[in-house]
């Protein structure tokens, strides 16, 4: 119950809005017109459930409402069960090697919360009895390095890092074979945040990957994209260039508690075919939560 009500009150913002428009539209129309499917799909991208998802949701109200009528209308439930079928069989855990060390790969734009997701990240790994290492490969942002290392000693987790402006591939090779050497459990690379336009920077994010492969065969074994919810369809796109760029194999969606776009997250998972594996949704280090699919659509439709 507990799980519930976090979530519940990190999207407390979106539900409102939606619950709060579907049923206007509903009330103030006793017939499904034109005018009605053209709000409700205003509706339902307002919070980010994406193109598809709401085309999908529409298609079944509408096919509702010709055979069962006015009793069909019930575009709430409709939703609610479109929803279900998209995220089903959704899997939220981390990737773990079967022995060994498993390499994990931070990356986003700038801005998203990537450092902290990465602390937040250690931190949940110790609270299942397992060891983390840190490397900070943000080699270029300010004071970057010196975040993750507070982080690290607060959470009592090493960092491994090199001087501002090191070659970050070199810093995460090093920080291999640190962990590997202290038989650590995983590895969490914080990677500097680049726009996803930007080649050049992308393909220096491919060279850190190439580096871990070559010094840990099959390395990063996870590529955690970070995005931040409020930033919705933007975060789409992102998504896509990074999955294109980068092999991204899950998705880590921030700042969800400040935002009425949380159907972000069924626009990813849909659109995508994209695994969420974690939500954050507050700034306490316990703040970052496995993504639960039916949790998530439980506090997302109930009134």
């Amino acid at each position: 119950m507990e799980l519930l009500r976090t979530f519940q009150a990190g999207l407390h913002k979106t539900q409102a809005k939606l619950f709060h428009e579907i049923k206007r539209i509903v009330t103030l129309s006793p017939k499904l017109t034109a005018s009605t499917l053209e709000e409700l799909e205003t509706a339902l991208l307002g919070a980010d459930l994406g193109m598809t998802m709401t085309q999908q949701i529409l298609a079944e109200v509408k096919k509702a409402y010709e055979t069962q009528g006015r009793s069909g209308n019930d575009s709430f439930e409709i939703a609610r069960r479109e929803v279900e079928k998209s995220l089903a069989g959704s899997q939220s855990s981390l990737h773990r090697q079967s022995s060994g060390l498993t390499a994990v790969s931070i990356v986003g734009v700038n801005g998203t919360g990537k450092t902290t997701t990465a602390a937040k990240l250690a931190s949940w790994i110790q609270g299942r009895g397992q060891t983390a290492l840190l490397a900070a490969c943000d080699t270029f942002r300010a004071a970057a390095i010196e975040q993750l290392k507070l982080w690290g000693q607060k959470l009592n987790v090493p960092v491994i890092a090199g001087a501002y402006h090191a070659d970050p591939a070199a810093v995460a090779h090093d920080a291999i074979a640190a962990a590997q050497s202290r038989g650590a459990d995983y590895l969490l690379v914080d990677t500097a945040g680049r726009l996803h336009t930007k080649n050049n920077l992308m393909q220096e994010l491919q060279k850190v990957h190439r580096v871990m492969d070559k010094k840990l065969s099959g390395a990063p074994h996870e590529t955690l994209l970070v995005l931040d919810a409020t930033t919705g369809q933007t975060g789409l796109q992102q998504a896509r260039k990074f999955t294109e760029t980068s092999g991204v194999t899950g998705i880590v969606l921030t700042k969800l508690d400040g935002t009425a776009k949380g159907g972000v997250v069924i626009a990813i998972a849909r659109e995508l075919n994209l695994p969420i594996r974690y939500v954050g949704i507050g700034e306490k280090v316990d703040d970052l939560l496995p993504f639960e699919p039916e949790r998530f659509i439980e506090s997302l439709f109930e009134p």
